[in-house]
Parts: structure tokens; sequence; C-alpha cells
């Protein structure tokens, strides 16, 4: 990280101990204002969670904090109170920014911050790729309270968004900074630490400490106080997880098996690429099921889209890649399905982290493969357990292989369509079908000039 920044170097950070916090009844108690109190009732959120509890009071004596919490913990809420509090106090625009790894993650938390500041006339704006930049630069324009942003686009603005600057910046929230740093952008985090002011609180939330993130710490925070929930990779305790050992060329076959046993629940599907997700959807679609992909080739529209139809039930299982597997808040997943396998094995905790949330129950079946045995005992093995086998009936998975070698053919054919499709496209990036009439009557125009 920035070595030029390196504000809060010496002190390791204080350990807020669970122990030493008493776990108070309301919000009111953690000192949060009757105002912001009476939004949290309105979101339906009684009790703090564990990260609440401990990051709200620290964060309001104004101190930086590492908060340290699994996913589902109610991290956004630890943030935003503190910095909604403190615009109150000083009201000003361009208050506070928060990075997030993901186009979606920074929807949701601005959603948030909205529904929290709501009777307070709170305006934020989201700063992510895969959207206009001169409707966002217009946005910045009218100077927001919060901007929740994605590293990349942010910096582009900073650089080239004329009477755009982050100097009079009072809070900077870094939220799945240990995946921000994994999606490599450093440079850019290190070109927006350089331009906003030393002289801020900053919040920095993840859910693993990597040696990134340290360096990350050492670089941006003075004196951090470190609110650890869970320093321990543990699932929650009310998830039933389960794996099932099969032959990889089988698969198809196993999940629409599971999809049939256990019809009525909502899924979330979990794929290795962006091509597997969109087959897997397709192959459901051809038998039935209604099924929406969800992946990082797909315009931010669609993505949008997708996760909106899921999250109002209008779908029940979403195939996603793992653009999805971290922060968002789906709240109704029963189901966490690994139908391929996650290499690193923390991503397994955020996978299955989609279920089980708030108290809620939940199930996680993970596919083991002749290939994936080692990774599967790397995750036993990180969260401490050894998981029993989803009961099968091997004969009524066989009956299914027939039609589902059907619909897999059906699934390659539109597969190679689309891609045909997108080729002839020359690639570009918008697959609105507005833009496809418009790319259409414009190479039309073309030909007939050429004719003339």
């Amino acid at each position: 990280m920035a070595a030029g920044d390196g504000e809060g170097q010496a002190a390791e950070p204080e350990q807020v101990a669970e122990s030493e916090v008493e776990e108070p009844r309301s919000f009111k108690d953690l000192g949060v204002t009757d105002v912001l109190c009476e939004a949290c009732d309105q979101l339906g959120w009684k009790v703090p969670t564990k990260i609440q509890v401990e990051a709200i009071p620290v964060a309001l004596q104004g101190r930086d904090i590492i908060g340290l919490a699994e996913t589902g913990s109610g991290k956004t809420g630890a943030f935003a109170l503190p910095i909604l509090q403190a615009l109150l106090e000083t009201p000003q625009r361009l208050f506070a920014l928060v990075l997030t790894p993901t186009r979606e993650l920074a929807f949701q938390i601005s959603e948030q911050f909205e529904a929290l500041g709501s009777s307070i006339g709170v305006h934020t704006t989201v700063i992510v790729g895969g959207i206009d930049s001169m409707s966002q630069s217009l946005a910045l324009a009218k100077k927001p309270h919060v901007i929740i942003a994605t590293p990349g686009r942010l910096v582009d603005h900073l650089e080239n968004t004329k009477g755009f600057n982050l100097r009079a910046l009072k809070f900077l929230v870094m939220d799945e900074a240990d995946r921000i740093l994994n999606m490599d952008f450093e440079t850019e985090v290190d070109k927006i630490l350089k331009v906003i002011p030393r002289d801020r609180k900053t919040f920095l939330f993840s859910a693993t400490m990597t040696k990134k993130v340290q360096k990350l710490q050492r670089a941006a925070l003075k004196n951090p106080v470190k609110c650890a929930v869970s320093s321990k990779y543990q699932t929650v305790e009310k998830l039933q997880q389960y794996y099932i050992f099969i032959p990889s060329k089988f698969k198809d076959s196993y999940l629409v098996y599971i999809l049939n046993e256990l019809a009525g629940n909502s899924f979330m599907i979990f794929c290795s690429t962006c091509n597997n997700t969109q087959r897997t959807a397709l192959l459901l679609r051809n038998l039935g099921f209604t099924a929406i992909p969800l992946h990082g080739q797909m315009s931010q529209n669609k993505r949008l889209g997708s996760l909106n139809k899921f999250k109002a039930k209008a779908r029940s299982i979403l195939l996603a890649t793992d653009v999805a597997s971290r922060g968002l808040d789906i709240p109704h997943v029963d189901v966490v399905i690994n139908f391929d396998i996650p290499t690193h094995s923390k991503d397994y905790i955020h996978r299955v982290g989609r279920t089980a949330r708030a108290g809620r129950s939940g199930k996680s079946i993970t596919f083991v493969t002749q290939y994936d045995v080692e990774l599967f005992q790397r995750i036993e093995h990180l969260i401490g357990k050894k998981l029993p086998a989803f009961p099968m009936q091997e004969e009524e998975v066989m009956m299914l292989t027939e039609r589902v070698a059907e619909a897999q053919r059906f699934a390659r054919m539109e597969l190679r369509e689309q891609g045909e499709k997108k080729r002839s496209r020359n690639d570009n990036d918008d697959d609105t079908e507005e833009a496809i009439g418009v790319r259409n009557k414009v190479a039309g125009g073309k030909k007939k000039r050429r004719k003339a």
C-alpha cells in the first residue's frame, strides 16, 4: 500500500474483547440518536447484531475501526449509523465514501443508507462500472452526502470529471476489504488514498484478515480499534451442511434430482465460470425450472434484473458465479448448492453464508466429484467438521439421465447461438435489446452509403 500514506504504522489495533461487551438491549443503548433509532425500528432492526454492538459505540467516539465479522452479520448498519449520526451533527455534502468490490453490493449498501437516512434527507450516489459515465458525472455534480463506489470507476471520475474532488471527505469505509484487494484494486485504492484528506475517519470491514488487508490497515488507519466478532472461520449454527460424492459426468442429473427432491424451496447454485452458469441456467429452463443466471459477463441492467426477480420470488433458482457469494443480502435463500466446488476454501463460507441468515435455518449441499476430493478435505479442515452425505436414491437419478441429456443438447445449441450473436455484435458490451436495434440500423445505413 501507499507508503506515503503511512499514517498509523506504529500502533497495533486495540482489541475489543467480546467478553468485555455487555449485551445492550437496543440501538439507543449504543448511543444512536432517536431519529436513527426510529429508522432502525421501521426497518425491523429490533436488536443490534454483535458487530454493531462492538463497532457503533467506538465509531461514535470518533475512532478508526477494523471490523472483522462473518458474512450476514449486519456490517452495513455498523458503519452507516455512525456516519449518518455524524452527518446530522455537521451537515455537509460529499461527506462519506464507501468502497465495495462489486456493483451489486454497492446498490445494496446505497439502499440501506437511503432507508436509514430517509427521514433526514440523505442523498446517495452509486458509482460503478457498466453504467453510463455521463449520468454519473451529473449525479456527482449535485454533490450527494454519501458516495458508494467500486474503486475503478471512482478513480475514473476523480481523474476525468471536471470539478469533482473528495478534498472535504470526512469518512472513508472499505467494505469487504479483503475482496477489494483480491480483485487487484490495489493501485486504485492507492490513488484514492492519495487524494482524500488525511484528517478523516476510516472504517475497514473485512471477513478475513489477510496480509494485504494488514498492509492497507497500516497505510490508511490511525490507531484503530479492532472489533472482531469471529476470528475463527465458521459457518452459522442453524445451517445444515451436506455433500454428495458423484461421478463428474452425471453432475447435471444429480442437480435436477436435488431440485426435484427439495422442490418448493428457493435455491442459489454456485458455478465456477460465467459460461457454466449460463449453460446450467439454460439446461434447467429447458427442464421447466424457473432459473436465472447472475455473472460478470452480463450487463449491469441484466444483473440487477436477475437479482430483483429472485429477491421478489418471481424466480426460485439463482445460478451465480462468486460475484454473488459475498455481501448480497437475499433474505429468503433456503438452499445453497455448490455445483462447482470453490477453489478457495474461504469462498465456501461466503457462499453458504447466503442461507441461514438472521437466525433462520438453511441447507447447503456441495457436489464433490472424483477431481474435487482434495479441495473438499481442505474445506472440512477449515470449518473443523466432517460433513454428512446427503441422502440420495441413485436409481431415481439414473432415470433422469435421458431427459437431462436432451436438455444439455438444447442448452449447448442455445449457448452457441448466443455466442454467435455476440460475435456478430462486435463483442460490444451493451447487450440490451434496444442497443442491438440501433446497431442494426447504423450498420444498415453504412451499407447503403457504401452501395451509393
